[in-house]
């Protein structure tokens, strides 16, 4: 399996990273408080590094799953430095880059670590709308949790109101990290990777949420060992993501019941806010218009795959040359038609070889499609005509066997004049096996055995002939 960035630079990191978080456990149990290379510079270098690892983690991962949980993880990265600076030095950093920071993080490593977990990386249509699968979960599920909550917290918590849904956002995605992890954990097989990425999450999250309900009370302490645990969290899902993968999808059922439940909780919402438009400021409601929005363009994005394989099944079907029904259709639909009252003519042209011989295989191949629709136009609307290869036809005529027995009359008479392909004028006859479907049971290895028995003896019989010569060619 090809590793990608597997340079010995990448290879340090990798290692380096946990070490330099063992080292940062050790000096924070020894020198508990807060320095400036320990806490600022060596703690977010760890998170960084990780953000690192994760974006040169091999191809086996999904992409887009990799590349967005780095961007989740320096995301982090950068609201951890600014809280870190400004907590140290008087001058400040813009402080509302860390609330767009942190708040951005959430709904992006949910959409990572979905991806990672769930996605087979399959390209084109398909891989689209699981992209899109994976956008309305992850968006619609967490902005619908933090609007309910908002409506109850606006009554309690003093503030504005973004405010307050930023600060109830952070409980909502660890919650939606964790169940999320432990889900998909469920859903995939056991393994090393999964262990991993689902213990990284939930540490996280775990640690986060002590770290909320520590500062709602009011006994957070600045750069606690505590602290380590969101290290400890995103080191294992970084290092997970170099750890052999299974291709292993959640059932269809697991991926429709929680896309669809994160779009119905949408349309709720919007639907509740339409009755009473005071209820939920403008902005809480933009993620379902967007979630609303990615389910249209996902059923969009299906339909016209659906139409395209629909169009692809049916060319399988169909004989590029004559575009008739191919061998396969004509097998598939006599499985049906063994059960049904109807004739099987089996059609074998006599001296067609012939006019390849003589004229080459694009005279012959005009010539084929001229009695493909003259052989159209003689039967009755009922029945199926297919070319089985060659100058080999095959017919399901539907109905009582003496309809079976007027169609083969048709098809013999419309050979009786010359088929003209410019100067070339070819004769040719035709040997018809007639088998009526009378017999209970019939196979269709029986069937087809008897009209080909049928149509040689007529071919040998020279019934089939009617010219004097079988077949003539004249210019």
């Amino acid at each position: 399996m090809e590793l990608r960035g597997s340079t010995a630079t990448h290879l340090i990191i990798r290692s380096l990273t946990p070490a330099l978080l063992a080292f940062h456990i050790a000096l924070k149990i020894f020198l508990p408080h807060p320095t400036l290379a320990i806490d600022l510079i060596l703690f977010n270098t760890i998170s960084l590094l990780a953000a690192i690892i994760i974006f040169q983690a091999p191809k086996f991962n999904d992409p887009w799953g990799r590349r967005i949980l780095a961007i989740a993880i320096a995301l982090w990265s950068a609201g951890s430095f600014i809280s870190t600076w400004n907590s140290f030095f008087a001058f400040h950093i813009y402080a509302t880059l860390i609330d767009i920071s942190y708040s951005l993080f959430y709904p992006l490593a949910l959409f990572g670590l979905v991806r990672l977990l769930s996605s087979t990386g399959s390209q084109g249509p398909e891989g689209r709308v699981s992209l899109l699968e994976t956008l309305i979960f992850t968006l619609g599920s967490s902005s619908i949790l933090a609007a309910v909550l908002f409506h109850f917290a606006s009554k309690y918590f003093e503030g504005s109101t973004f405010s307050i849904y930023l600060s109830l956002l952070y409980p909502v995605g660890d919650l939606l990290l964790l169940v999320t992890a432990m889900t998909m954990a469920l859903v995939n097989r056991s393994g090393s990777r999964t262990l991993f990425i689902t213990a990284g999450a939930a540490i996280f999250s775990l640690c986060d949420i002590y770290f909320l309900i520590l500062s709602a009370l009011g006994r957070y302490t600045f750069t606690s060992l505590t602290d380590d645990g969101w290290l400890l969290g995103i080191v294992l899902i970084a290092d997970s993501l170099w750890r052999p993968r299974k291709s292993i999808r959640p059932s269809d059922a697991v991926t429709a019941i929680a896309t669809e439940s994160a779009l119905f909780a949408s349309a709720a919402l919007l639907f509740l806010s339409a009755l009473r438009p005071n209820l939920f400021p403008g902005f809480v409601l933009i993620p379902s218009f967007i979630t609303i929005a990615l389910a249209f363009l996902k059923l969009s994005i299906a339909l016209r795959h659906s139409r395209k394989l629909d169009e692809d099944h049916e060319l399988a079907r169909i004989d590029e040359l004559t575009g008739l029904a191919n061998r396969r259709k004509f097998l598939a639909e006599l499985e049906l038609f063994r059960r049904k009252e109807g004739t099987l003519l089996l059609l074998d042209l006599n001296g067609f070889k012939k006019v390849n011989d003589r004229y080459g295989h694009h005279v012959g191949d005009r010539v084929l499609r001229s009695i493909a629709a003259r052989f159209i136009k003689a039967l009755p609307h009922r029945t199926l005509l297919a070319r089985l290869g060659g100058d080999e036809f095959g017919v399901l005529v539907y109905g009582s066997a003496e309809l079976g027995h007027e169609c083969a009359d048709a098809l013999r008479a419309t050979l009786t004049y010359p088929v003209r392909d410019g100067e070339v004028v070819v004769n040719l006859g035709v040997a018809i096996g007639v088998v009526p479907n009378d017999q209970e049971g019939n196979s269709i290895e029986d069937l087809m055995r008897r009209a080909d028995s049928a149509m040689y003896r007529e071919k040998r019989s020279g019934l089939a002939n009617y010219l004097p010569t079988g077949a003539s060619y004249q210019t």
